[in-house]
Order: C-alpha cells, then structure tokens, then sequence
C-alpha cells in the first residue's frame, strides 16, 4: 500500500511539473505576443503545444490550470490551445515563415476554432505564397462562401482569386527564358534581412542589412547601411558605412543627392508591437556623415510613419512612402519639392492614379526609361508585394503595369535599383526579395535579354491594292529621329528586318510616280510576341502636272451610247482615290471618239459620255465644284483611224475612243 502510495506521489509530482512547464511556456508566449516579439512567442507557443499536445475537450481537466493550482501561483490568465495554435500561426505570418504559418493555420481549422474566422483567409495567402496554387484557390473559395461580411477581407479574397489566375497566366509566359535572376551569394546575403540596394558609385553599392555586426557590441539584429563594391557582377567584402547610429536604433534605406553630399535615409523603432519611422537627413563633410537629423513636420507627419526616401535624378524632388492624413489608405506615394540645398519646401500625394487603399512603398524613378518603379500589396499580381512601373513625370503617370513573373514571385518583392539603358529598364538591375529565404529579403540581381524582334510588311498601290516593287523603306527612329535601317521591296511588295526590340519606329516608303507613304508602329498586341505584321503602306501616285491629260484604261460603254457598263468602275475608282488623296485639286474628265459619224453625233455622244464619268465620281462622294466633263468627238485622235493606204485601221479607232483626265488647278 505504501508503494502505491508513493508511486502516485511520483505521479503526480511528474504530472504538476509537465501543467506547470505548459502554463509557464504559455504565459511567456502570450507575453512576447503582447509585445509584438513574434519570434519569442513562436517558439514558446511550440513548446506549449508540445507539452499540451492532447486536445482538450471543453469540460476536460487544465493542466496549467492544475498547475497554478498546486504551486499555489496566482491565476494569470492565458490562452486556450485553439488561440496558442492561431496565434503561433500569426506570428509564423508576420515572420514571413509561409510553411509554419500554413501548417498552424491549418489546425486551427482543424480545431473548428469558430472565434477565429481569418484563420482560412490567412491560410489561403500562404498557400499561395507556398506556390501551392490550386488549394488557394480552394481555401479563398471556401473563405468567401463562409464570410458573410462586405469588408476588406472579402474583396481582398476576390483580388487574391483574380491573381492566382494571373501568377498562372505569368508561369506560361513564352520569354521566360530571357530572364536571369540570380540570388546574391554571400558575404553580401548572410543570416538576417538584406535588401534595399542603392549605387553609391558606379561600383560600389549600399544597402540595409540586420547582419551581427561584429564591430558592434550590439549583437543583435538591427538594421544598418553596409556598402560593397561590384564589379562585373563579382561583390568584394562588406563593410559598416560610416554613417552615425546610436544604441538599438534601427536605420536603412538610403538615397543620395546627385552631388553626392546629402543622405536622406529612414530611421525607425518597433514599440508596443508597433514600428514608427521617420525620414532624416544626414551630410558629408571630407568622409564623414553627420547625425542624422529628421526632417521636419512637412515630410514626417505626427503619429504617422515616413519612410523609404528616394531622390530623384536632378535632386528637384524627393519621393516617399507614409501613412499620413490625406492618402488613399495605408502607404501612399508622396513627393516634396527639394530647394537648392536640399531642404523639401512643398510635399503632395502621388495621386490616385499610382496610390490604392492598400500600401505603396519603396519608390524609384529610372531616367533614362522615364519609369517609376514601386511596390504594393493591393493590386492584382504575383503575391505579396509585387513591382509595378508607370511611365511618365512627376505630375503626370500611365496606369501601372506589374512586371510579372520572375521579376515578381509570389512572395515580397520590393526595393528595385536599375543601370539599365533607355529602352531596358531590366538590363541591369538589384531588388531585393524573400522568394528564396525562410523568414527575410534577400538580394538578388536580375538581368532580361532583349531577343530580335521581327518586322514584316507590304507596299501596294492605292489604286488597286497590287503589291509595288522597287519601293525605298527607310525605319526611322522616332526617339533619336534618325534612319536606322533601309531596304528595298521585293516583287512581292514585301520587306522585314529585325532589331533588338520593339520600339517606337516609323517606316516611310518612297518610289518615283507615287506620293511619299509613312507608317508609325510600336509594339504587337501579344506583348509576348517575336514578330510584328506592319498594315500594308498603300502608295498614292503623284498628281500629273496641270494640263496633262492621262489616258484611263478600261473605262467602257455600251455600244453607240453614254452608259458606263460595270467593268470601267475599277479604273474610276482609282481616280477617286487620286481626288481624296489630294483634296485640293480640280479635273476635267474628257471623252474622245473615233471619226465614224458626224462631227455634231460625236460631240453630243462624247460629252454625255464625260458627263456619265462625272455622275459616277459624285455618287463616290466626290465634290461636284471640283469636277468638269467636256466631250472632245473626233477632234483630238491620238492614232491615225485610216492606213496610208486609205483602208481602216481599228487599232488606231480604238485608241481615239478613250476617256481622259487633266488636272485643271491644284
């Protein structure tokens, strides 16, 4: 008996210390949580949830309530295993870690947790972000069926549905094979975030990193400016940029003047689960950085965070991301007016055309491109943030574009740099991202070749639409407006050439007898495609000079009358042409006879007959005021009508009946 008395005693001493290690483990997690330090509270959430791994019904007995019970601590209260599973989720989430999320958020589904209704919206954003695209679209359909509320969620799960069918779309793209991005190696990515790159010089590249600084005495993660030199793609080591820091402060994202002599950079601190950032200013004197100072309330806006500085070429302005009063919700883009020194004298927003109700950060303006290149969460894309690029100037931007797939992934992609030229803003470029990374950015370097581009097209004739050899092509460049390429139709009428990639080009066409054609062109509808089919340039032939009667072929009547049979409409469609090609020009239509008859019969026929081919060209919509019919008879034969011999001759009488046309004025 006194076995099995001291047996129970071990018992229960074993089972208290297991209530009491869940109970501590579960108070500790609940703490960090409560102060936003979700890398904390996920490892003790997991060593609860390992302690307590047996579900608890709802009558069934607490062991950390069994606990607080025998060590006779006071009742702190803390969460069930329903909130230490959604809220290990939670902070898997925010820690960018989308396999543990995913996983944790999925038993709390599994544990019919009603009191948390976004734990399968959130399910479904990692699913996505794990590439597992098909059951996201499962999870978001589900979601929308079980969420009643018109809210954000509920038109955040619609947009997430429209973009797992874009980041399909973008996965089948056809020049996938141009691109090239590559994830930097280290020193420059290590343990930590690394993100935020900017040139320095045109070798030397800063960015933001929560690397251990061995230097410091500080080992924790806190964000700092380090530098490194590139070189033919080949980085050198990593060094501290010599910019003032004090204590846990964290500070990064960094942009110069184009002097060189002015940093306006973030500096931030994480309170109460809260970050709040400001934007500073800090300048060069020899090789040393002055503190930091921040600017004033013009730019960072009480209670509001302010971050992500970026100034652009020509140092007049300063664009940047903030939450402050008088955005479109979240983060929006803003821009200050820089005076001569530096000082912003007048900020503005960027306007509903670039900012959403969701976030917009990490602005960039490529020059050379005209092309601001952002960040932002809520639109339709990959996932998470996504880049986007709008062309244009500071008060004026085209709808924006996102880049796509593999510029974009379906996780952060954010903070762009490029070196790229006027017609490649991807030919030389560093972003930073998490698609590789458990928890952080990292940096990587992308470069898009631009494959030959084919062009193809075809010079006819207005008149009748044949194809006209022999016609000069010249392609001009409408940018640096200048020839870029010459050649000759074939007999076909056709040309093709090719080039780097489309562009805005014009193709003018030039042949002796015929008025100069252009024809402007960009790109294909297909953005995808390596070919362009140009509409055919249609070649008007020149006016003839005032006077000059041109003969016209194939113009008929019926016998011994003035009616146009339907076989001469062809030949006076061509001379409509003529007219509404050169609007300004008057004619005379002539009708010519041979000698058989009278002279009076022959006039009369010829003059009706001019008048037939007037009335044809007036119900072609042909000005009447610009038209004369004149009957000639037999009076100008071009051809003899009789031989030598005095017998007849039927060719020359066939030429004598035509129909001609002179331009009387142009």
């Amino acid at each position: 008996m006194k076995k099995l008395f001291v047996t129970g005693l071990i018992s229960c001493s074993l089972f208290t210390a297991r209530a009491q290690f869940s109970y501590d483990y579960l108070r500790a997690a609940d703490n960090y949580y409560k102060k936003a330090d979700y890398y904390s509270a996920a490892q003790y959430y997991e060593k609860y949830l390992g302690t307590a791994a047996q579900k608890l019904k709802k009558d069934e007995y607490s062991p950390y309530t069994a606990a607080a019970a025998v060590v006779k601590k006071s009742n702190v209260p803390v969460s069930s295993r329903q909130q230490a599973l959604y809220r290990v989720a939670e902070s898997y989430r925010l820690l960018h870690d989308h396999a543990k999320a995913a996983t944790y958020y999925n038993q709390t589904l599994d544990a019919h947790a009603t009191e948390f209704p976004l734990a399968r919206y959130y399910y479904a954003v990692e699913l996505r972000a794990l590439a597992d695209y098909e059951q996201s679209e499962k999870a978001f359909t589900v979601f929308l069926d079980e969420h009643r509320s018109d809210d954000q969620y509920t038109e955040s799960a619609k947009k997430e549905l429209m973009s797992l069918r874009f980041i399909q779309t973008q996965l089948k793209k056809k020049d996938l094979k141009l691109y090239n991005v590559q994830k930097a190696v280290s020193p420059l990515n290590t343990e930590g975030a690394n993100y935020a790159p900017v040139w320095l010089t045109d070798n030397t590249l800063l960015f933001t990193s929560t690397r251990i600084d061995s230097n410091s005495r500080n080992q924790s993660h806190i964000n700092r400016v380090y530098t490194t030199p590139i070189n033919d793609g080949v980085t050198g080591d990593v060094k501290l940029f010599p910019l003032p820091q004090a204590g846990d402060l964290h500070q990064g994202v960094v942009t110069l003047t184009p002097d060189g002599n002015t940093l306006f950079l973030t500096r931030w601190t994480i309170a109460g689960g809260r970050k709040l950032s400001g934007i500073y200013s800090s300048h060069k004197t020899g090789k040393d950085w002055s503190e930091p100072a921040l600017l004033d309330s013009l730019i960072n806006a009480e209670g509001a965070s302010t971050q992500q500085p970026f100034v652009m070429p020509g140092g007049k302005y300063l664009l940047y991301a903030s939450d402050k009063p008088g955005g479109f919700g979240g983060f929006d883009l803003w821009y200050a007016e820089l005076d001569g020194t530096g000082k912003p004298t007048r900020t503005e927003n960027m306007g509903g055309v670039i900012n959403t109700a969701n976030d917009e950060q990490a602005p960039y303006y490529h020059a050379p491109s005209s092309t601001l290149v952002f960040s932002a969460n809520g639109r339709v894309g990959m996932g998470g943030y996504d880049f986007f690029y709008s062309k244009g100037n500071i008060n004026d931007w085209k709808q924006p574009v996102n880049f796509g797939y593999p510029v974009n992934s379906v996780k952060d992609d954010i903070y762009f740099v490029s070196k790229g030229g006027v017609r490649n803003v991807l030919e030389d470029v560093w972003l930073s991202s998490d698609r590789e990374a458990t928890c952080c950015l990292e940096l990587f370097y992308l470069r898009k070749l631009l494959p030959r581009k084919q062009v193809i097209g075809q010079v006819v004739s207005c008149e009748d639409k044949q194809p006209l050899p022999g016609v000069t092509i010249s392609i001009l460049d409408t940018i640096q407006n200048k020839v870029v390429y010459t050649q000759t139709t074939a007999n076909d009428g056709n040309y093709s050439f090719t080039l780097d990639e489309f562009q805005p080009l014009k193709a003018v066409a030039t042949i002796s007898g015929y008025s100069n054609g252009a024809l402007p062109f960009y790109t294909p509808v297909d953005e995808e495609s390596d070919q362009l089919i140009n509409p055919a340039i249609c070649l008007i032939k020149d006016v003839p000079p005032v006077e000059e009667a041109v003969v016209m072929d194939n113009v008929y009547y019926d016998f011994d009358k003035a009616n146009l049979r339907s076989e001469s409409h062809a030949s006076l469609d061509k001379l409509v042409a003529l007219l509404n090609a050169h609007p300004d020009i008057t004619i005379e239509l002539g009708a010519h006879t041979d000698n058989k008859g009278s002279e009076e019969y022959n006039l009369r026929l010829s003059e009706a007959r001019a008048r037939a081919c007037v009335a044809y060209l007036i119900s072609k919509g042909i000005d009447k005021n610009r038209l004369q019919a004149k009957g000639y008879g037999s009076t100008q034969p071009i051809a003899p009508n009789t031989n030598e011999d005095g017998s007849d001759n039927p060719d020359g009488r066939q030429r004598n009946r035509r129909t001609e046309f002179k331009v009387l004025s142009k």
